[in-house]
């Protein structure tokens, strides 16, 4: 948590500072990353680093500091873009590019920030996300950048320093006028311990607040800032592709996950049955046509949710940790580290060790409460997971199947945390769109569902038929 210089000449440590500048969302039982450094003046007269919101100016040689920004206030996050990668250092009174992140309304600009006399001019602001890699021509004032948000393609646009006199040069998605797209919003609720919070909301075409549309909740931990980023349809590896599902006629929520350390079951259902209880007050809901989709720790949560409420028709559960007591002492297969560092202080955030407090990692294991789950529930496993142990899938479908609980997996033969392969991943997504579509749209229960398709005949017969 603070910024430490070695004084090579001098052989010396200094402290630049003390606090502030690190993740002030961090929620994890560990020590916060820090936000970063943006760049260094010539003859080493300052080093600008970041805090959450601002740019401060700290002296290398007396660990003063200075805030040159005024983002606090407003909510504004600002970043340094580089426009010339070779500058090692910037002098003290030329002007810099700035990308700016509103953090009330998920917006974002483009500024110019002078910093000799402090001054900010923001020359492009909207309802959009803005590239950080943007380009200068060597030898002229060209630039070539992007833009984009649920409707708008990230084309690249050709344009001046001043932003001005703009064209699109590229034209990579023409196709996306042929269909109808549907829209997305940013939603604000508070959760059961009234703390506001935000999510994002995706409405079919041509939305009607007076019908009734089934609902899919999608998650991760906190997504929202990711708004305005463009989802162009294609066959993801381990979740729904917003564009084509709500072209489906879904209705899509995904809300941001507030976690209390030791408590991240309890903390999901806090967010997300909170959230979902606003939604369903807009009366626009179908609440006997509700689903849950997420992979990994959003699998995980999902299973974990499955034992605390009945109110979804259905659910799937991506490579998901399902009991920590059995994950806790195995290892990453990619890199051969231990697990146990995401349990105590990283993703799980339990907050001890196993030993020093089993009572929070039987809680946190959904495995233990499988009898309380009346959602049917299908799994994606793949044998060579190297980041949730395939056993895990193995544990939840073995343990639901032998409650009589309805229950499919799926395994992708020799294919890591997700499925990889193209030809796989469009087969995931067309299985994912069955069940859903089979329990919330009244389609019909295909073979793969009904009889199952034996490991045998995998290579033959899909089961796609009904």
């Amino acid at each position: 948590t603070s910024w430490m210089l070695y004084d090579i000449k001098d052989d010396a440590f200094r402290r630049l500072t003390r606090n502030g500048f690190y993740d002030e969302y961090n929620d994890r039982p560990m020590h916060p990353y820090p936000v970063g450094t943006a760049f260094w003046l010539d003859e080493d007269e300052g080093l600008v680093i970041y805090d959450e919101y601002d740019l401060w100016l700290i002296d290398p040689k007396t660990g003063s500091n200075d805030r040159l920004t005024q983002g606090r206030e407003k909510d504004l996050s600002f970043s340094y873009i580089s426009l010339d990668r070779e500058l090692r250092s910037l002098p003290s009174d030329t002007t810099i590019l700035l990308s700016a992140f509103d953090e009330s309304n998920k917006k974002a600009a483009l500024c110019y920030f002078n910093l000799s006399d402090r001054s900010l001019n923001m020359i492009e602001k909207g309802p959009y996300r803005f590239a950080r890699d943007i380009m200068k021509a060597k030898d002229s004032d060209r630039l070539i950048y992007t833009k984009e948000n649920f409707d708008v393609f990230p084309d690249l646009i050709l344009t001046n320093m001043k932003f001005e006199d703009q064209k699109k040069i590229s034209d990579a998605n023409p196709q996306q006028t042929d269909y109808a797209w549907g829209s997305i919003e940013l939603f604000e609720w508070n959760d059961f311990d009234n703390v506001a919070c935000d999510g994002m909301l995706v409405k079919p075409p041509n939305f009607d607040p007076n019908k009734k549309y089934p609902l899919i909740i999608n998650f991760y931990e906190r997504s929202s800032d990711r708004l305005y980023s463009h989802r162009a349809p294609y066959p993801h590896r381990s979740t729904i592709n917003y564009a084509y599902w709500a072209n489906k006629g879904y209705l899509i929520l995904n809300p941001d996950v507030r976690y209390e350390v030791g408590y991240p079951g309890r903390s999901c259902y806090n967010a997300v049955m909170s959230a979902l209880e606003v939604l369903k007050e807009r009366g626009y809901v179908d609440t006997t046509r509700m689903g849950l989709q997420g992979h990994s720790w959003g699998g995980y949560q999902i299973a974990d949710l499955l034992t605390r409420t009945d109110v979804f028709t259905c659910a799937e559960s991506g490579a998901p940790v399902v009991n920590m007591t059995s994950a806790y002492g195995g290892i990453r297969w990619g890199s051969g580290m231990s697990r146990m560092f995401q349990y105590e202080r990283t993703q799980s955030r339990i907050g001890h060790t196993i030993w020093s407090n089993l009572d929070l990692y039987m809680e946190n294991s959904p495995l233990f409460r499988l009898p309380n789950v009346t959602t049917p529930v299908l799994i994606l496993h793949n044998d060579k997971d190297g980041a949730v142990p395939w056993y895990q899938g193995i544990e939840y479908f073995v343990g639901l199947r032998r409650l009589g609980k309805p229950a499919w997996m799926l395994n992708y033969v020799n294919e890591p945390h997700w499925p990889v392969k193209r030809q796989n991943r469009l087969d995931f997504n067309r299985r994912m769109e069955q069940f859903f579509d089979h329990y919330l749209m009244d389609a019909p229960m295909p073979e793969w569902m009904s009889e199952g398709v034996p490991a045998l005949e995998s290579k033959t017969n899909d089961g796609f038929g009904y």
